[in-house]
């Protein structure tokens, strides 16, 4: 690792080494406590193959509180929605799970011990959202203490008409097909990517009320799973 790599690494590493911190706060506190986690680049090897991680594929419930270290956290959210190609359908980046008409509709709001991120993936870095410790929002037991909770939250604001084909994007039950389809992609490519690496995934419901508030989200947003993910206990 060089020295510019390694000063790009260091907020995730300072973040990740904190303390965990008990159940999810009553209110949240100001994301200007909390600095931008920049994730170092996703590897491209390791782990073990698709086959092998579709017969280890499985729901584990006992988690450990452990943190998962800067590296594993990066490679996770880059299986799970990350950019795999610069050009897409429409314009857009390509993703490594699909949506429909490349809406891209689907965020990741990951609650870590300390506050909760919003992974953007062009920059791919975790982005301050509020501080304090909302993994008890993913309305687990087990997910209270486990490192890492990424909660769905489906945007509707990109479903549009502009350029796409797809007359129908502006239907209600159409776009709940949609966003809960994408979902399960991005879970499974969670599931595939802890089975080859050895960690534990959950996907599960979650607390759908309080996290409105608390994540700071719009009237067009959606919240509509969590999925737990560490080292298995």
């Amino acid at each position: 690792m060089n020295r510019r790599t390694f000063v790009k690494t260091l907020p995730a590493l300072a973040v990740l080494a904190g303390p965990a911190s008990g159940p999810a706060q009553e209110s949240a506190k100001p994301a200007a406590e909390l600095q931008p986690i920049v994730l170092p680049k996703p590897e491209k090897d390791g782990g073990k193959s698709v086959l092998a991680a579709l017969w280890e594929r499985k729901t584990v419930r006992n988690i450990r509180a452990e943190k998962l270290g800067p590296q594993v956290l990066s490679n996770l959210l880059w299986a799970a929605f990350g950019v795999n190609r610069a050009q897409g359908n429409f314009g857009k980046p390509g993703r490594t799970a699909p949506s429909a008409s490349n809406s891209q509709e689907i965020d990741l709001y990951v609650a870590l011990p300390e506050g909760v991120y919003l992974y953007e993936a062009v920059p791919h870095r975790l982005v301050p959202v509020a501080a304090g410790d909302f993994r008890a929002r993913s309305g687990r037991r087990a997910a209270t203490t486990a490192p890492v909770n990424i909660f769905y939250v489906a945007d509707l604001a990109r479903y549009v008409l502009e350029g796409n084909p797809d007359r129908r994007i502006n239907d209600p039950e159409v776009q709940k097909s949609y966003y809960y389809c994408a979902s399960g992609l991005i879970a499974q490519s969670v599931y595939l990517f802890a089975a080859s690496q050895g960690l534990a995934a959950w996907f599960h419901n979650c607390d759908k009320d309080n996290t409105i508030k608390e994540f700071k989200l719009r009237p067009q947003q959606r919240v509509l799973f969590a999925q737990t993910v560490g080292y298995p206990a």
